[in-house]
């Protein structure tokens, strides 16, 4: 049984065959010939029936490279369904597995600490953002009693690095406690931000290691033009070069977060250019042709119906200014594509592409926040900025948004009269576009419906997996990428670290999937202010604070249109119980979560 006909499926349930899409459909539905994916002519599709040797039991440990990038959609990307120019991201899923059903916390942080630490965010230590509420699933810090995927895989070999957006940490004062930050939670080296925005030009927190740097005083990397996302990429692809050189015998592990394609829409000025004019039809042309690709893909079925379409194009008074703000997503995303291909050509040119692990994925759904869309802004932010001479080489950026200045010295301005890109500007996408980078589910970042938590999953590994731009329907989730690398790495998951008692792994190891066989486990959950949800076998049930339980039929009816919880009112009760059970265990506290009276 391959995995493109496992349906969702619990362990007291069977499998359902389903027709598979194969390589020269994708391909096809891509636009992608041949030649531009890198394969000899006449090369015959991979099978996933093909299964591999126990992860134990391989002779070299694979490296591995968990890529995230940062509030987008299920469909922007184009092996996803999207319009996006994404040519490298789609050719390591032609090569490559493609999960359908793979799912995120809803938010930056708790998603972040998921993936770390292979538990849920509660568990963590971070059950909402980086406050500290007052309890210990809700301290807004990595807890003791968790460990991350780089001290478990430094156990066992690897070098560790990680690159771009940490967010995991309460702590972010320049002489503050850094018990929490990347180095000190088991990567050997550190380039990126220990909060989670700011600007692509001048980001805030900006480390190297355990020290803050800013874009003109890093002695390390000195480009022509900072960008952040550039940057990133930049010295991912300079850690594995380095470790190569330095420590050729070990295996590596790489995490690399992107900040794009977050607030604000920062993007340099060639790649906006590219879309210009792309989307001047409007939220819901590109939102129906997005969801025929990913039909036509095998992505989603064809019996779901599309959900509701957010915003009218026809009422739009500044349509110039609203397609500019999807132009420079685009943008931006197609600049991280061209870094992740960049880091792909340093892993060829070490020869280390084919026992590589690299998993693509999200933190979120698209983000419907209004950062910076209003149309009064400026009143606040460009009068606030009465120094305007130019920052010095050593000043750090002190601010993650406006009211701020430019490192030159300009207010940084946002609104409706202000085209997004450069770096004086600080500008959110909107919600409309955020429900066109969601099709075809509802809902976005905070919420536990679909377009919030279910984003796209690439994984990549051509010695480990025989897989040809096939389609995974099991459900997998962020908790399982902890349980995954552990796995293929033969590495331990420790009961005890640094004299912790260490909670147990909640994720399971996505590697049966990879080898055509089924993914067991009973249930996923989710939490984040208020939304609840749970997903056992093909039933979700989910609430959007503070509203009352629905139920779905997540084969019927992915795109949660049609509530059955009226209809079976047993199964609601069934389901609840175990939601119940689920967030007793793990620290969720009602929401607003208030803190407790000191004794």
């Amino acid at each position: 049984m391959s995995c493109r006909e496992v349906k969702t499926k619990t362990m007291e349930e069977t499998a359902a065959t389903k027709k598979i899409i194969d390589r020269r459909q994708f391909i096809k539905a891509l636009g992608l010939g041949v030649a531009s994916l890198g394969l000899a002519p006449g090369a015959m599709p991979g099978c996933l029936g093909a299964s591999q040797p126990p992860a134990a039991g391989r002779k070299a440990k694979p490296s591995i490279i968990v890529i995230m990038s940062d509030d987008m959609g299920f469909s922007d990307i184009g092996c996803y369904g999207g319009d996006i120019h994404t040519p490298n991201l789609d050719k390591l899923a032609a090569s490559g597995l493609r999960f359908t059903q793979f799912y995120n916390t809803a938010r930056c942080c708790p998603t972040r600490a998921a993936l770390l630490t292979g538990l849920y965010q509660h568990q963590a230590g971070i059950g909402h953002m980086t406050g500290d509420s007052g309890y210990d699933s809700y301290r807004g810090d990595l807890s003791g009693n968790c460990v991350t995927i780089a001290e478990a895989l430094k156990q066992a070999g690897y070098g560790t690095y990680m690159v771009g957006k940490w967010h995991v940490t309460k702590h972010t004062a320049k002489d503050g406690p850094k018990d929490n930050w990347p180095l000190q939670r088991g990567f050997d080296k550190f380039y990126g931000t220990i909060t989670g925005a700011g600007s692509f030009y001048d980001p805030t927190t900006l480390c190297r290691d355990n020290t803050y740097i800013t874009p003109e005083n890093d002695p390390e990397y000195k480009p022509e033009i900072f960008y952040y996302t550039d940057a990133i990429s930049d010295n991912a692809s300079g850690f594995i070069k380095d470790h190569r050189q330095h420590s050729p015998d070990k295996p590596f592990f790489v995490y690399i977060a992107y900040t794009a394609a977050h607030w604000p829409m920062h993007a340099l000025e060639e790649d906006i250019a590219k879309y210009k004019g792309k989307y001047d039809k409007g939220y819901e042309y590109y939102r129906l042709q997005r969801f025929e690709r990913a039909k036509k893909m095998g992505l989603v079925s064809k019996d779901w119906q599309l959900s509701p379409q957010a915003g009218d194009w026809d009422e739009v008074k500044n349509k110039e200014w609203e397609a500019r703000c999807m132009e420079v997503y685009a943008a931006m995303v197609e600049s991280m594509d061209r870094g992740i291909g960049r880091i792909v050509a340093e892993l060829k040119r070490q020869g280390v592409l084919d026992n590589t692990l690299i998993l693509f994925l999200q933190d979120n759904g698209g983000c419907a926040e209004g950062m910076g869309r209003g149309p009064d802004v400026n009143g606040k932010w460009v009068d606030a900025i009465k120094d305007r001479t130019p920052m010095s080489r050593d000043e750090l950026q002190p601010q993650i948004w406006p009211p701020m200045k430019t490192r030159d010295g300009r207010p940084v301005r946002g609104g409706p009269d202000v085209m997004p890109g450069p770096a004086d500007t600080y500008i959110g996408y909107g919600r409309n576009w955020a429900n066109v980078s969601n099709t075809p589910f509802r809902e976005y970042k905070h919420w536990v419906h679909e377009g919030g938590i279910s984003t796209p999953l690439i994984a990549h590994w051509p010695a480990g997996i025989k897989a040809s731009g096939k389609l995974c329907h099991q459900p997998g989730h962020l908790i399982d990428i902890m349980a995954t690398c552990v796995d293929v790495a033969a590495a331990r998951y420790p009961a005890e670290y640094n004299g912790n008692k260490i909670t147990p792994l909640e994720g399971r190891s996505l590697a049966p999937a990879f080898n055509n066989r089924l993914i067991e486990r009973e249930a996923i959950y989710w939490e984040h202010e208020g939304n609840r949800a749970m997903r056992k076998g093909k039933w979700k049930l989910v609430s959007k604070h503070p509203g009352g339980w629905e139920l779905y039929d997540m084969e019927a009816d992915r795109t949660e249109l049609n509530d059955l919880a009226q209809k079976y009112p047993q199964k609601v009760e069934e389901l609840k119980a175990l939601y119940e059970a689920w967030a007793e265990r793990c620290g969720v506290q009602p929401w607003p979560v208030k803190k407790p009276k000191e004794k």
